[in-house]
């Protein structure tokens, strides 16, 4: 297995994408150390995992004692530092290419030579995130789908310089995490997001020439094509903060 040397990951993002990939990890038998700075987003993060694991109880896919060792495997912490000894860190902080570089910067300095660096990003090109560090070979996309510990799929996108053993490894343990995995090339908004962005700015100019509704736009994608197929133009600022970073 390629993927039998890493032990430990570390997930930068106590939001709901990196509280759920901490979940994964840690429900795959794996020790996690989950990093931001916000203490109360820590906080946050920790409660989701709970929460969500809980579902899985009621839902009898998991015990309750099995429920327990996976809280007990994620450590939380505020300082990057506490990532020294982690094999594969994976970020997952705003969709914010300054902000991705920085920590990945930083990271470069602090985790052990042979680690590696994977992204949560979903359309900001890995070989720009893979030249702020030392070790571009060992840069690499993970995108997951939002919830990770529900949605099946993880793109895995390769820079111009990531290593064919940094890509095995990286297949393997989201397969390790029971995901379906695909590749990308490092194009602008890799696979998923390159077909889903279209579509949803279609959904925009549909309400603004007053097609239909918030509401009857976000229903008729789901019911008409299936319930995994979702715009949610009645969704959060920050989700539509998000699809417009991308």
């Amino acid at each position: 297995m390629a993927s039998a040397w890493v032990r430990v990951v570390g997930v930068v993002g106590g939001g709901q994408m990196g509280s759920g990939i901490a979940q994964l990890a840690a429900t795959a038998q794996l020790d996690v150390i989950l990093a931001d700075v916000d203490q109360q987003a820590l906080q946050r993060g920790m409660r989701n995992i709970t929460s969500s694991l809980s579902k899985f109880v009621k839902k009898q896919v998991l015990s309750q004692e099995e429920a327990d060792a996976t809280v007990a495997r994620v450590r939380a912490t505020t300082s990057l530092s506490d990532m020294r000894d982690v094999n594969v860190v994976i970020e997952c902080v705003s969709e914010n290419e300054a902000l991705k570089k920085r920590i990945f910067g930083e990271l470069d300095e602090i985790l052990q030579p042979k680690a590696i660096l994977a992204s949560n990003t979903s359309s900001i090109s890995i070989t720009r995130l893979a030249a702020a560090t030392q070790r571009p070979k060992q840069v690499i996309g993970m995108h997951f789908m939002n919830p990770p510990p529900i949605m099946k799929l993880v793109e895995i996108v390769r820079g111009m310089a990531t290593d064919d053993n940094v890509f095995a490894t990286v297949k393997c343990l989201a397969e390790r995490f029971n995901k379906v995995v695909i590749c990308s090339r490092d194009y602008p908004g890799f696979i998923v997001n390159r077909v889903l962005m279209p579509m949803i700015n279609e959904a925009f100019f549909a309400l603004l020439e007053g097609v239909g509704t918030p509401q009857d736009i976000d229903t008729a994608f789901p019911e008409a094509m299936g319930r995994d197929s979702v715009i949610m133009l009645a969704s959060t600022p920050k989700r539509r903060d998000t699809i417009m970073d991308i």
